[in-house]
């Protein structure tokens, strides 16, 4: 049983230790919903490629998925303006919104559109190879090192822009380069575990790291034990009774984040 969770546990892990860190500068920026629209972008690219012949697994469906979040990349980079009429997190859900929409007007016409669907919102981490595993390591071990170099904008973009720009930072281009990076995460997050899974990985960690520190690396420890936790009782439970792997996770951060925020208003209510 061990060895037959080995995978899939250690993929977990890798969504967990990359997502955690985006979801911070997500959270950060106000645009919550992001992943998901890059998300519902990429799985739009897969489905149109479904449609062009292609196999759910073959390397031409990966770059449909990998164009379309480019597409959204170069989209919200730029539309965020530094005296916003529309909050950019308005545009990114007419952007979901649409995509989601064009995704299934395409599945209509698809061969098992009802199994893809179902494949794009929760995934099979279960059954993920160690090939993939490892060749999602690769590139977010990229990702990671390319954030790192780059760290200065990125983080002042993210938690001082007024302070970017009278740096002179050229906003769009550095923006550009965030959503492009974290569009090669999504792309590769969603063919492993789904839409909901790879969300859930972003947000709850890092959300919930709010309530214990301020400091990103602090939030990140914290995140990674979240995710952690999330992914064992997931994993656990999917086994325990024949549940669908993505759906059980998504649940299992679900559980923690209620019981947290349930747990910290109680504190606080006995405190005063």
């Amino acid at each position: 049983m061990i060895a037959f969770l080995f995978w899939p546990l250690l993929a977990c892990l890798i969504l967990t230790g990359m997502h955690t860190y985006l979801g911070i500068h997500v959270i950060r920026r106000g645009v919550i919903f992001v992943d998901l629209a890059l998300a519902q972008l990429a799985a739009l690219g897969s489905t149109i490629a479904l449609l062009f012949g292609y196999d759910l697994h073959d390397p031409a469906t990966y770059f449909f998925s990998l164009g379309m979040t480019f597409v959204g990349a170069g989209f919200f980079a730029v539309s965020r303006q530094r005296h916003e009429v529309i909050p950019q997190e308005a545009i990114i859900g007419v952007t979901y919104a649409v995509s989601a929409a064009a995704a299934l007007i395409a599945l209509d016409q698809a061969p098992g559109g009802a199994e893809h669907i179902r494949s794009l919102l929760v995934g099979n981490i279960l059954t993920v190879s160690s090939a993939e595993v490892i060749k999602t390591a690769l590139l977010y071990l990229g990702v990671g090192l390319a954030h790192y170099l780059y760290r200065k904008p990125m983080i002042a973009l993210s938690f001082d822009f007024e302070g970017a720009v009278s740096l002179a930072y050229r906003v769009r281009a550095w923006d550009f380069f965030f959503y492009v990076t974290f569009g090669l995460v999504v792309t590769s997050s969603v063919a492993l575990g789904g839409v909901l899974l790879v969300f859930s990985y972003l947000i709850v960690p890092a959300l919930l790291s709010l309530l214990f520190s301020e400091k990103i690396l602090h939030r990140m420890a914290i995140g990674w034990g979240i995710g952690l936790l999330a992914s064992l009782l997931g994993l656990y439970g999917s086994v325990l009774w024949d549940a669908p792997t993505g759906a059980s996770i998504v649940c299992a951060f679900g559980f923690i984040f209620f019981l947290t925020i349930i747990t910290q208003w109680l504190r606080k209510a006995a405190l005063n």
